[in-house]
């Protein structure tokens, strides 16, 4: 109403509204007045304290665990998980923001009470079973409570839980890496832009953050490659192989049919990245001299120029469908994910053929004349961007 009241007193005092007309705007307006939401103070304690609210729970369970009989401990977990959802429901109707915390720490206390569980009866190991049900706790707790708590929960959960039965089906083998490389890359450029213009802005910079920081990590395990730390070791058999492709490409395009608009190119483009990435490899003999006489070899694997070309071209990539998208967000990721790729390039194949002096000398030059270039390049991409597309992202 303040910004109205101001808007109002100016349009009169220029004559383009008579004070019958103001009148009528402002009772219209107050009768359709929403509440106010919470200020961004409000939202960091809330935060806060429920990030405190569960390590103080934590630390309680764990300082008397030992204290406590298989009944005590199955009680207090029970009492764990059930206390914050009782509480949630009983601050749904009076504060909404309350209850989301309390329902989101009710929601990854479950997470502790199953493996707690599974410890005070002996259950069988199996953690990725856990962490399905896990998945399936916040998957109800979306359904039930339509929350952007529980929605991120259970969007960070289904693809950990698919990770995991992953990395224990090809405990050990020849491509492990490989494989949940270009699941964690494949399944973060999904989450990168999947929620491009949603208006759950939450869930969208949760995950956005969480697909950026994957997809660092997807492409550091791909670059591993097939590298083999015994000869016991053998490969991926055939059946895991076909599930992990069906996990890694089938489902997350299927997904992105959600908003193909935005994301189902990404994601195609991405398969495509996994795909070759591994195979962009080198390998070389080094030998050492352990002194007395003794010498030995190690088998040394790392990345080809062809490699270094491929992460460089999808940041290119990254970019130009951050500026088609208008979404600043994929620019600024893009941009950084360029400057990464630069100087992993100068560290492996320039930086030790110099000498130290000179590889700190280009690197200055690098870190200037780099910066300056790319931090140009982003303001000129961020101006071309129509407003109302930057506006309607948020950003």
């Amino acid at each position: 109403m303040p910004e109205i009241e101001s808007l109002l007193a100016r349009w009169q005092s220029a004559g383009v509204l008579d004070s019958e007309t103001a009148a009528r705007i402002r009772s219209y307006e107050a009768e359709h007045k929403k509440p106010a939401g919470l200020c961004w103070q409000g939202i960091v304690a809330l935060i806060l304290g429920a990030i405190l609210l569960a390590t103080g729970v934590i630390l309680f369970v764990s300082a008397h665990w030992d204290e406590l009989g298989p009944g005590s401990r199955f009680a207090l977990v029970l009492a764990m998980v059930s206390v914050f959802h009782i509480g949630g429901a009983l601050s749904r109707e009076s504060f909404r923001g309350l209850s989301t915390a309390l329902h989101a720490v009710g929601t990854v206390s479950t997470g502790a009470a199953i493996a707690l569980v599974g410890q005070i009866f002996n259950i069988q190991e199996h953690w990725p079973g856990a962490i399905l049900l896990w998945a399936l706790a916040a998957l109800a707790g979306w359904a039930l409570l339509r929350d952007q708590a529980q929605q991120t929960l259970a969007l960070l959960l289904v693809p950990a839980w698919i990770f995991s039965e992953l990395d224990d089906a090809m405990n050990g083998q020849i491509g492990q890496s490989a494989f949940l490389g270009r699941f964690l890359f494949v399944w973060a450029l999904l989450y990168l832009t999947v929620f491009l213009g949603s208006r759950h802005r939450a869930v969208q910079g949760i995950l956005f953050a969480a697909g950026a920081i994957a997809s660092v990590a997807g492409t550091v395990m791909m670059i591993e490659g097939w590298r083999s730390w015994s000869s016991n070791q053998t490969a991926v058999p055939f059946w895991p192989q076909c599930i992990g492709w069906m996990v890694i490409a089938c489902l997350p395009l299927a997904i992105s049919l959600r908003n193909a608009a935005r994301s189902l190119i990404p994601v195609a483009a991405a398969i495509v990245l996994t795909i070759l990435l591994p195979w962009t490899q080198h390998s070389w003999v080094e030998h050492y001299n352990y002194g007395r006489g003794q010498q030995g070899t190690y088998t040394v694997y790392g990345p080809n120029l062809l490699a270094h070309a491929l992460v460089s071209g999808f940041c290119i990539f990254t970019i130009w469908w951050g500026v088609r998208q208008a979404s600043r967000m994929l620019v600024n990721l893009g941009i950084a994910a360029f400057a990464i790729s630069v100087f992993w390039f100068y560290f492996s194949n320039i930086f030790d053929k110099i000498g130290r002096s000179l590889g700190l000398i280009g690197l200055g030059v690098l870190f200037l004349a780099g910066g300056w270039v790319l931090e140009r390049m982003r303001r000129r991409l961020l101006a071309s961007m129509t407003p109302q597309a930057a506006r309607e992202e948020g950003a």
